[in-house]
């Protein structure tokens, strides 16, 4: 299981190896997985997590709009990198200095179709976040010039996280159309084909190093095990999302063959997340079949304020139905870091290697 995850580095490698002698500016497309804040701001979304008990582990100990008990994946991320999280887009003034220094568009309930979480009423979808980053070009362009933006733009490395939701909040959801529309593999035909526009979109705008991290096991998630009568991991749902996974790589490479300059990498986490899922005990965790918080999956499986925390949160893979604990983010975080400078000559300090089986 282990050798898919450095399967799909090669390019990655050089994409980090070429940015290192220079801080990386890094602008992140995502859902609630990576989202640090962009749904406050939205005054109508459903998709908020700006409430205890989230944050509750966070630097202030206060809910900051992730969506978890600490940082993400993407704040350990930068953290290793040596550089501060990219701040949330709509945070941000027209003329703030910050966006040259990389941005966050991920929204909470965000999917590669425009339709997906509909009934959160406000999020920014994948083509509404490249639409803010086409917002972003020309501000930077007007601060800094046309050349020195273009050379910015590529040099820029984009981490993009999606289509958890397209399954999650669209597909798997029997009340909305596309379920009843589409078959699986008609499903799929649709996302692939959106992607490779929204590809083609951000490499018109000057993104040449795109990092897609892929979708994990979702039918292992909380809200997921529940629709299971023993509560076990639904594998349909995570038969669905490996083919979802493979047809990405398979298209990035295409890709790559196609647009001049691009060097859009697929990292592959499913093997990892499924791992921390199956073999909790080897990770330092005792629980990963439900969640730390307390949660109602009937009417959507967040923290709610009224919710019960467990007693020690390091215990948990899950922090609610759908997102890791913080101590979970660490791991993945770390692993994927690791599988990034594998073999990259950079002089950033390798990470202490995860735990692993044999």
């Amino acid at each position: 299981m282990a050798k898919h995850g450095t399967l799909v580095f090669v390019t990655l490698t050089a994409i980090v190896s070429m940015t290192s002698a220079t801080t990386p500016v890094t602008f992140v497309f995502g859902d609630s997985l990576t989202d640090v804040g962009n749904n406050n701001y939205l005054q109508y979304s459903l998709a908020k997590s700006n409430y205890p008990w989230y944050g509750v582990d966070y630097e202030g100990g206060k809910a900051t709009g992730r969506f978890t008990n600490g940082k993400t994946v993407g704040d350990i991320l930068s953290s290793r990198l040596g550089i501060p999280s990219p701040p949330p887009y709509l945070s941000l003034s027209q003329n703030d200095d910050a966006l040259l220094n990389g941005v966050n568009y991920a929204s909470g309930g965000a999917g590669i179709l425009n339709d997906t979480g509909l009934y959160f009423i406000q999020r920014l979808s994948f083509d509404d976040q490249i639409t803010c980053f086409a917002k972003t070009r020309d501000r930077i362009k007007n601060k800094i010039g046309e050349n020195a933006t273009e050379q910015l733009l590529n040099n820029a490395i984009y981490l993009i996280g999606l289509g958890s939701n397209d399954y999650v909040n669209n597909f798997l959801q029997p009340f909305l159309a596309d379920g009843q529309q589409y078959t699986p593999d008609e499903f799929l035909d649709l996302l692939i084909s959106t992607l490779d526009q929204q590809f083609r979109k951000l490499h018109q705008l000057g993104a040449r190093k795109i990092v897609f991290n892929g979708v994990g096991p979702l039918g292992c998630i909380p809200s997921q095990r529940v629709k299971s009568k023993k509560g076990v991991c639904l594998k349909r749902v995570n038969e669905w999302v490996q083919q979802f996974n493979s047809r990405v790589q398979k298209h990035l490479l295409f890709l790559n063959h196609r647009l001049p300059s691009a060097q859009l990498s697929f990292a592959d986490s499913y093997p990892a997340v499924l791992d921390l899922i199956v073999n909790p005990t080897v990770y330092g965790f005792k629980i990963s079949n439900t969640s730390c918080c307390n949660v109602d999956t009937s009417v959507g499986g967040l923290c709610l304020p009224n919710s019960k925390m467990c007693s020690n949160r390091k215990d948990y893979v899950f922090w609610d139905a759908f997102h890791p604990t913080e101590a979970a983010n660490t791991i993945l975080a770390e692993r994927l870091f690791s599988m990034i400078f594998a073999n990259s000559h950079s002089p950033a300090t390798a990470p202490a290697p995860a735990p692993s089986r044999h």
